[in-house]
């Protein structure tokens, strides 16, 4: 069994301690931030200041992988976090009654929760398992690294936390896309970890919202609108909460404006999702909330050498941290979790086991996320043309039919990429069959027009 040292206490900093303790790992996890999230949901989510994590505050979607992994090494965790207020929803629940069964269907479900809620079942769970020594309020301000010789590589042997050296057999960097460790390794000769970066000119905004407890409920609506330069989408999340979300292009002129609540609602009702969750007479919760500056960045400490140091590797955000229009966060971080805890005595010997296998595992979807993000940051700059009349009608055929949504929902969850999910015959013919049935179908915007919106808010 190995000594693992964790840098980072966040979502995957937590998962990976609790899966390797549960593995037989002596796990010591250090978190520079003294406060955790407990059982007053709203006070942490509503009036913690994070500003290391900007994006705590804002929408989630969980995908399947969050829930399977959690299910498969955490279920008392999976119990606590739907005992908090989580909820399940089935891409099939869109129609009400679900077509025949066919295998990986179980897999196909949403977690509607606001991040803070896995937060906290997953530091309850740390606190409950004796094989993690959790130490908050106890920033890393180093690493311990043994020097390479002759083609070996400098070895990581642990932290350095205060004055003390904590030794390790493994350190895993899970602090976040503004992780020190990087600059720790270079600073200590090593040879530099690979980082491709891709700036996204994409803003978010968003507003909670919670429903009456004697008011309506989810008004059965698909959750995504559109204008030719704006995205909107409405988050049902736990607790009777919701979030309304606004997307823009970081060059547009009316983004400051949104920053004020009536004209941020007023914008968003011109959009049919949020219109019929914003009629539902629901309480405004917070402020609105921005959030921007973000890129696609790859961290890899394997180059065309080998690895730049052993006894290392990362995790989470550290790894692969991707533009939230996709959810990928937190999905990619419990999956990592779930193989460091898996194979941490390997990996502790040779870290090319793991970076093997976030090439393959993960690599794919950040790729996805990179090119999905510069055709939306180019669309939403140049308010472009609705899609090809196709494509446009794959999306909308799969809210009436099961089987197109079933592919839709194979590639939101990350378990099959695009090409495979819509590249079947059976998806093919589907899609064909219904542009035969709606002959007058024409791709458009839902969304306002720019004039529209220029009129709304610059008022």
């Amino acid at each position: 069994m190995a000594r693992v040292a964790v840098v980072g206490g966040g979502i995957s900093g937590l998962g990976t301690a609790l899966m390797l303790g549960r593995r037989g790992h002596r796990v010591t996890l250090f978190e520079q931030e003294a406060r955790a999230a407990g059982a007053d949901l709203d006070q942490d989510f509503f009036h913690w200041n994070r500003p290391r994590t900007p994006q705590a505050v804002q929408p989630h979607s969980l995908l399947a992988h969050v829930r399977t992994v959690l299910r498969t090494e955490t279920p008392d965790v999976y119990a606590d976090v739907l005992a908090r207020g989580a909820r399940e929803y089935h891409e099939f629940d869109w129609f009400g009654e679900h077509p025949p069964y066919r295998a990986g269907d179980e897999d196909l479900v949403t977690l509607r929760t606001r991040r803070i809620v896995v937060e906290a079942a997953l530091t309850a769970a740390v606190r409950r398992e004796g094989t993690v020594d959790v130490r908050r309020g106890r920033p890393v301000r180093g690493l311990a690294i043994e020097t390479g010789r002759a083609a070996r590589p400098a070895r990581v042997t642990g932290v350095l936390v205060g004055a003390d050296t904590h030794p390790a057999d493994l350190v895993v960097d899970a602090g976040g896309r503004r992780s020190p460790v990087p600059a720790w390794l270079t600073t200590a000769g090593c040879r530099p970890p690979v980082v491709e970066s891709h700036r996204v000119g994409i803003a978010y905004l968003c507003r909670w919202f919670r429903l009456r407890a004697d008011g309506p409920r989810d008004p059965g609506v698909k959750n995504g609108s559109a204008a030719a330069f704006a995205l909107a989408g409405v988050f049902p999340s736990d607790n009777d909460t919701f979030a309304v979300n606004l997307v823009l292009s970081t060059g547009d002129p009316t983004r400051g404006a949104l920053t004020d609540p009536a004209v941020f609602e007023a914008a968003a009702r011109r959009f049919p999702a949020c219109a019929a969750w914003l009629g539902l007479a629901a309480e405004p919760e917070s402020a609105v909330l921005a959030m921007a500056g973000l890129d696609n960045r790859w961290t890899s400490l394997v180059d065309d050498e080998g690895p730049v140091v052993t006894g290392l590797v990362n995790a989470g955000d550290s790894l692969v941290h991707t533009n939230p229009t996709m959810g990928h966060g937190v999905a990619l971080g419990l999956l990592t979790a779930q193989h460091l805890a898996a194979h941490a005595d390997e990996i502790a010997a040779d870290p090319t086991v793991h970076h093997t296998w976030t090439a393959q595992a993960l690599r794919p979807w950040f790729d996805a996320q990179v090119a999905s993000d510069r055709a939306n940051a180019q669309r939403l700059a140049e308010s472009s043309p609705v899609p090809e009349r196709r494509a446009a009608a794959v999306a909308a055929c799969a809210f009436e039919d099961p089987v197109v949504m079933r592919a839709r929902a194979k590639v939101r969850h990350l378990l099959q990429t695009a090409e495979e999910a819509y590249g079947t015959d059976e998806v093919d013919r589907h899609v064909t069959a219904w542009l035969a049935a709606h002959p007058d179908f024409v791709p458009r915007y839902d969304g306002p027009t720019r004039e529209e919106w220029e009129a709304l808010v610059r008022r």
